[in-house]
């Protein structure tokens, strides 16, 4: 089959022909159809700081975000069956940490993640653990999940993980960058209840998308401050919740200094570099800061199965963050999209390929 590989452990990716992988008793084989290309794949194959902390040692093949058709089971799976169109979490756990003895499976010290310390999904197949597939049927219907909604299912995980870490009824929401994921942030904040939701950006383009995933305010950080943002909103105290998917320490600085005292942030965003904050307003403004990885296994996914099923302003508004769907063999292009932010998600189509 082709896949997308990190061959050496350096700047670069390649397509190149590689074995079809094998299933185990308790594995599920899918034919990728869709696949969106994440800002860790961008670390990838810039092999920045963040990528060499995150991936264990080369060959490998990236990919995490996709949507496929399952054509092979292992002998023992229970449930999942062949013909069943799918996601997959791309958290691979031991099982027998504390944590995941405990139910916390989404804090597991033993995760390794598919397309980042195992072989993932840029790639026609890809093979995971039947507790990783999730099902679509089981959403109300296939017709309902699209292979380019399909394919940013895990992305949208990330962003409801965020969003709903902290209660939003009525609060105000402070959300920084404004990519897909930031994007369907402000999607969800909407959906639960919060009262404003500003979001930050430096793209015009993302801004107008953002003002159309139901934000109050959408705030080009290149001329203009959050503090001026907080005034044009009418905010007397700060932000209530911070939303830091940008990744960008100027970001995380300037949310700490407009929260209001006992605000609350969670943190997405990998930074590519380290970085300082002020630890004296985190102190003395008691701020919690929340780190966020990946979703939480498995109620996220339901969180955001259900909302997508009943909420067809929601499924509009996240499907329309995908903005850009590119043959595999055009890789490089989708990768250039993504990463000069001139559009929104980019997702790459395996059908087509070979």
């Amino acid at each position: 089959m082709y896949a997308l590989r990190k061959t050496a452990p350096q700047a670069g990716l390649e397509l190149a022909e590689v074995p079809e992988p094998t299933v185990g008793p308790w594995d599920v084989k899918i034919r990728v159809m869709r696949a969106g290309i994440c800002g860790t794949d961008l670390h990838i194959q810039d092999w920045d700081a963040s990528a060499q902390s995150m991936c264990d040692s080369t060959p490998f093949t990236p990919g995490h975000e996709f949507y496929g058709e399952v054509v092979e089971i292992g002998e023992a799976v229970p449930q999942v069956r062949v013909g069943d169109r799918v996601s997959g979490e791309g958290h691979v756990v031991c099982g027998v940490c504390r944590n995941c003895r405990a139910g916390r499976t989404q804090m597991c010290i033993r995760t390794r993640s598919v397309g980042v310390q195992r072989d993932g999904a840029f790639a026609e197949y890809v093979v995971i653990p039947h507790v990783n597939v999730w099902v679509h049927e089981h959403d109300g219907g296939e017709e309902l999940i699209t292979p380019e909604l399909g394919a940013v299912f895990d992305a949208f995980g990330n962003a409801v993980h965020t969003a709903l870490k902290f209660p939003l009824v009525g609060e105000d929401v402070l959300i920084t960058g404004a990519g897909p994921i930031g994007l369907m942030a402000a999607a969800v904040a909407r959906h639960a209840g919060a009262r404003y939701i500003a979001i930050t950006d430096v793209h015009e383009h993302r801004l107008e998308m953002a003002e159309a995933a139901g934000v109050d305010l959408a705030v080009n950080v290149g001329r203009t401050r959050i503090a001026d943002a907080q005034r044009e909103l009418g905010l007397k105290e700060g932000f209530d919740v911070g939303l830091e998917i940008s990744g960008q320490g100027s970001a995380l600085q300037e949310m700490i200094s407009n929260m209001n005292h006992g605000g609350k942030i969670a943190l997405l965003g990998l930074p590519a570099r380290q970085f300082e904050i002020d630890w004296t307003t985190v102190i003395t403004h008691m701020l919690t800061l929340q780190g966020i990885y990946g979703r939480e296994m498995y109620e996220t996914w339901n969180a955001m199965s259900a909302m997508i099923s009943t909420s067809p302003a929601l499924r509009e508004r996240v499907a329309a963050t995908v903005t850009d769907v590119l043959p595999a063999t055009e890789w490089e292009r989708g990768y250039d999209i993504a990463r000069s932010g001139s559009g929104g998600k980019v997702v790459l189509d395996w059908t087509a390929i070979g």
